[in-house]
C-alpha cells in the first residue's frame, strides 16, 4: 500500500486506521507527488521494486498534485490498475468529480473527529473485497 501525504498527522491516523481493521500491508510513504510519481517509474524498470495494490492519494500535494500523480499512476505499465482512495480535506463536488474522471476507485473526505477518520481501514478493506 503506498500513502501518498505530505501532512505527517494524517500519515500516522492513515496508519492506525490500517492498524485497525487489520489489514496486512506494507505501507510505503510518499510524502509529495514528485516522490510518488518517482515510486511508480521505479515499479515500472525494476520488476523487483514495489508494486501497490492500493494507493491513499491526497489530492493537495507539494510539488505534483494528486491529479498529476493519479494521471502518470494510471500510464505505469506495472501499477496502473492499483486501486486508489482520494483522500482530501476537500469536500468539493468538483474534486470528487475530478479524480473520479481520473480514475480514482474512491473518495474519503478527511473528517476532524478521530472515529470517523478511522472509519478509512474498512472502506480499503470494502474496496479490496469487491
Amino acid at each position: 500500500m503506498l500513502i501518498v501525504e505530505d501532512n505527517a498527522a494524517d500519515v500516522f491516523l492513515i496508519r492506525e486506521a490500517v492498524r485497525r481493521a487489520e489489514l496486512l500491508a506494507d505501507l510505503h510513504i510518499a510524502r509529495d507527488g514528485e516522490r510518488a510519481i518517482w515510486f511508480f517509474d521505479e515499479a515500472d524498470a525494476d520488476i523487483n521494486a514495489p508494486c501497490p495494490a492500493v494507493v491513499l492519494l491526497d489530492i493537495n500535494l507539494p510539488k505534483q498534485s494528486g491529479s498529476q500523480v493519479l494521471q502518470h499512476l494510471r500510464k505505469s505499465r506495472r501499477c496502473g490498475k492499483a486501486l486508489v482512495i482520494a483522500v482530501s480535506s476537500s469536500d468539493l463536488g468538483t474534486d470528487r468529480e475530478e479524480m473520479t474522471r481520473l480514475g480514482a476507485d474512491g473518495y474519503f473526505h478527511k473528517p476532524s473527529e478521530y472515529e470517523e477518520f478511522m472509519k478509512l481501514g474498512n472502506i480499503i478493506k470494502d474496496l479490496l473485497s469487491t
